[in-house]
């Protein structure tokens, strides 16, 4: 494979000559090229597992020679430490920095919460398939670090959710249950998103029924009225008389 193929230069893979000088074509490939090693990584970790998914299986999926391969990774066990650490990372990132906007009501935090986190699992399905698939086998302190992520991503929602409890904006709700079924069901994401649906009315819609879950019923109560009461009373007789 030539230097062009790969990215890289002679000088940057050895021989002592120093690293090349960065020039931004081939930088730009060189992003590409990873993007694509990891995409077919992390379909081919989610099929067959890490164990079963050789570097060679890698390098044929993106078109590559095994040892083109070797530029942008160092071996198998890194490269899935680095989709592990991608996955785990950005979600509670995300959600942070949407907490934090000090402006926004909490309904619309979570609306954007929900969003952020619907768009960031339809951007790469495989790689959640993979990490539900994988979780039980991860190395200790990968299995840490992805535990450790996702207590920040809940807890950044029940934030959110016990904000909007305090302003009367959402329900008496627990905090925690309702930002474990929202999380649940965003996860499902992975399994049924067909790439070349419409990802932002996809992602707003699963947001609109997270806020749903927790808003407080805002119908205006109608005041008890004679006729109200007489008719409730009545249904309380007919369905005494029908125990009796």
């Amino acid at each position: 494979m030539t230097s062009d193929e790969t990215g890289l230069s002679e000088t940057s893979t050895g021989g002592g000559a120093g690293p090349a000088k960065k020039r931004g074509r081939p930088s730009i490939r060189r992003e590409l090229v990873e993007r694509e090693i990891k995409e077919n990584a992390a379909r081919l970790f989610a099929e067959r597992g890490v164990a079963g998914t050789t570097l060679q299986d890698i390098a044929d999926a993106t078109g590559l020679t095994r040892q083109a391969v070797y530029h942008y990774v160092a071996n198998k066990d890194d490269l899935f430490a680095q989709l592990v650490s991608e996955i785990a990372d950005q979600p509670a990132q995300l959600l942070h920095e949407i907490n934090g906007l000090p402006d926004v009501p909490p309904s619309e935090r979570l609306h954007r919460m929900a969003s952020s986190l619907a768009l960031h699992q339809m951007a790469d399905p495989g790689r959640f398939r993979l990490m539900i698939r994988s979780e039980a086998d991860l190395p200790d302190h990968l299995a840490e670090a992805y535990s450790a992520s996702r207590r920040r991503v809940l807890k950044e929602l029940i934030a959110v959710i016990e904000s909007g409890i305090t302003s009367g904006v959402f329900r008496a709700v627990n905090p925690r249950t309702a930002a474990l079924g929202i999380v649940g069901m965003l996860n499902w994401i992975a399994w049924w998103y067909q790439s070349g649906d419409d990802e932002q009315a996809t992602a707003a819609q699963l947001a609109d029924m997270a806020v749903r879950s927790v808003l407080r019923d805002t119908q205006p109560v109608e005041p008890p009225t004679a006729p109200r009461i007489l008719a409730s009373v009545r249904q309380e007789l007919d369905r005494l008389e029908r125990l009796l």
